[in-house]
């Protein structure tokens, strides 16, 4: 038979789509493109509802094209992170995005870097009903666990959703498992080696920090004995004030950033030698005789 001759509404919407296209492939006018797609979603009026007819209508068809043609020209503008909000204008709850569309929001926020952000949205798509009956869902699942959930490590979940996914068959569930197990093991070395590096740092900086500890310390004996032995000639000279002025030297010369956290146990260490050797300095024994 004849093939049903399109309404008046996708065939606009087909025509938005090759301006799109056209716009995107040769003109590289990326907001043009999805100026276009969203004229063209726009006419299409409210996506599919639970009679989806597993997409395969002209409407949705045109619909799913403007979409991806979208998420290109977005990407493109290095404006990632509107695109999953921007499909869910057409489409309006995760479960209902056609499977393409899903397959490039899994691989474009995994390139990014954000997996995080289709978590719920790869959730929800993979438990719905209707979803399973697609062909595509192995490949989408297999998509979800690579490149979302294994990454963030939801080894748990991903091991319930693999294992309560009654369309894979059981060949299916082995490797998936299998994959899930492999990388279960590299994030845990990563994590063991995380830990020893971070261990090797803390000691090489304890180590840092008590050899600076221990210059500090023979400088300021130095200057406990230079001031010991000029008490008799300059008695009357500020010596608290000399004191704090070459400590604060002293800061000044070695960079210190007191905003850093890293800084704080090397200044509460220079504050205690500070003490120690004022203390030592102003002791009644080195106190310069008092004048009337």
């Amino acid at each position: 038979g004849e093939p049903p001759a399109w309404s008046p509404a996708p065939a606009q919407a087909a025509a938005l789509l090759e301006e799109a296209a056209d716009l995107l492939v040769l003109h590289r006018d990326f907001a043009a493109a999805v100026e276009r797609c969203e004229a063209g979603c726009d006419s299409l009026g409210p996506g599919p509802g639970p009679e989806r007819c597993l997409f395969l209508t002209s409407s949705a068809e045109v619909k799913c094209s403007l979409c991806v043609v979208g998420i290109q020209a977005l990407a493109e503008m290095n404006r990632w992170r509107e695109v999953l909000s921007w499909v869910l204008r057409y489409y309006h709850v995760p479960e209902h995005l056609p499977p393409k569309v899903l397959e490039l929001c899994l691989l474009l926020y995994s390139k990014v870097r954000e997996p995080q952000v289709m978590l719920e949205v790869g959730s929800s798509w993979l438990r719905d009903q209707t979803n399973k009956s697609l062909p595509e869902y192995s490949s989408l699942l297999e998509l979800y666990l690579v490149h979302v959930l294994l990454p963030l490590g939801c080894f748990e979940g991903a091991e319930e959703l693999v294992r309560g996914c009654g369309v894979l068959g059981s060949e299916q569930q082995l490797a998936f498992l299998g994959t899930i197990g492999e990388s279960r093991c590299q994030w845990t070395q990563q994590e063991e080696m995380h830990s020893a590096a971070e261990e090797r740092q803390d000691a090489a900086t304890e180590t840092l920090l008590g050899a600076l500890s221990q210059k500090l310390l023979t400088m300021l004996t130095l200057l406990h004995r230079a001031l010991r032995s000029m008490s008799n000639h300059f008695y009357l000279l500020p010596y608290k004030k000399m004191l704090l002025a070459t400590f604060l030297l002293y800061l000044v010369v070695v960079r210190l950033d007191p905003a850093s956290p890293t800084s704080l146990p090397f200044i509460y260490k220079l504050v205690q030698l500070f003490r120690q050797a004022w203390a030592a300095v102003l002791s009644p024994i080195h106190r310069p005789p008092i004048r009337d």
